[in-house]
This record gives C-alpha cells, sequence and structure tokens, in this order.
C-alpha cells in the first residue's frame, strides 16, 4: 500500500523506510523486503485499501479495527461476524474513533544524549512526548518519541538530518479514556480482540478496556 500510495523509493516515501527500518529491526531477510517492493509495482497486484471498522465489544468497550483489504465485502462480513459471536456491535463511520488520538511513534537509542535537551529540540519539529526505556530483548537505552500521526513525515526527515538513527518507528491508537473491567468480563472482551486479530485482514485492534 505504502508502494503504491508514494512509490517503491524509501528516500521520498518516509512510510516505506519506516517499514523498511522496522523489517530490519525484525531480522526480515532484506530479500524478502525488496521481492514485496518490487510485486506492489506490478500491474497484477490487486490493490490493497486501508479500511477502519469500529464498534463495540461486550460491556461497552470500544474497538477500533485497521484492515488492509483487496475485498472489502469480505472483511466487512468477516468483522461483522466475529462482533456478532462475541455478543459485540458494528457501528458506524465515527462512532468510536473520536475516543482515540492517532500517534505516531519513534524508538532511537538512547546513547550519551541528555534526555531534557533533546526533548526540547524534538519539540519544535512536532513531537509531543520523550521518555527514555530499557529495550530489553536489545539490552539498550532507548528513547521514546509521541506525536499526533500528521507529524510523522516531519519527524523522520529531522532525525534524519541530526544523523540519527531510527530503530523503529509506527504507528497507534491511544485510548483518551480506559474503562476497567473485572476479570470475567475481560475475558469475554479478549475473546472478541482474539477472534478479530487471527483475521487475515486485520493489522491492528485498538480498545479502551483498562489492562
Amino acid at each position: 500500500m505504502c508502494v503504491k500510495e508514494s512509490g517503491p523509493n524509501p528516500e521520498s516515501n518516509s512510510r516505506l523506510k519506516a517499514l523498511i527500518q522496522n523489517s530490519r529491526d525484525a531480522n526480515m531477510p532484506k530479500d524478502n523486503v525488496e521481492r514485496a517492493i518490487k510485486r506492489a509495482t506490478s500491474k497484477d497486484q490487486a490493490d490493497y485499501k486501508e479500511v477502519i471498522f469500529e464498534g463495540y465489544a461486550p460491556h461497552g468497550i470500544a474497538i477500533l479495527v485497521e484492515t488492509a483489504t483487496d475485498n472489502n465485502t469480505r472483511t466487512v462480513a468477516n468483522v461483522r461476524a466475529c462482533f456478532n459471536k462475541c455478543d459485540g456491535s458494528l457501528g458506524t463511520s465515527g462512532s468510536v474513533e473520536f475516543m482515540f488520538e492517532h500517534k505516531c511513534h519513534f524508538k532511537i537509542a538512547q546513547g550519551d544524549r541528555d534526555l531534557e535537551t533533546f526533548e526540547f529540540e524534538m519539540i519544535d519539529h512536532g513531537v509531543e512526548e520523550v521518555f527514555a526505556e530499557y529495550d530489553e530483548e536489545k539490552s539498550l537505552d532507548t528513547i521514546m518519541l509521541y506525536a499526533q500521526f500528521a507529524e510523522f513525515g516531519n519527524i523522520t526527515k529531522a532525525l534524519e538530518k541530526m544523523d540519527i538513527e531510527i530503530l523503529s518507528s509506527g504507528f497507534e491508537r491511544i485510548p483518551m479514556d480506559n474503562k476497567s473491567l473485572d476479570a470475567i468480563a475481560q475475558d469475554e472482551v479478549e475473546k472478541l480482540l482474539e477472534r478479530l486479530e487471527e483475521d487475515e485482514d486485520v493489522q491492528a485492534v485498538f480498545h479502551n478496556m483498562a489492562s
């Protein structure tokens, strides 16, 4: 989808560049990435579209589902079936999206950077939140940056100009208010979340149930 939307050159397609960085972080072979990009430029490759579904799980938990599909009819039917089978309800566009903030995030190595000084530098580029985080998998002190979704390209370019390697980046929908449930109710919601995540068209599922 990134290639079809903005071309196969990662230098002019910041979202594609981020996906390549993330694949490298996940140890995906370079050949796999190159084949995927080449396949996306083929005229025979089906057009995939991002479609967002909104609804409610049992007990009033708001659910937002991001999908990538080449057959919207199939995806709508599958997502609706997930909600129906788990006593949820599929809503209309805009019914729960307003409950979530659409954010982008970046992870970089902390190195010898002073967190407070770096935060002041990045605020000018649209960053809203900066905090230190230890990456147990890499045994590395890192810095996480969060900003509004629309600032993704600006922040990517700013980090590149500073010669700062982006270890990983991505997007999240963060609930503005979480709802607490008892253990039994949580299990009922989890069944819907698991069913949705098993669907091959589903890319991500977000909710406002407190952990």
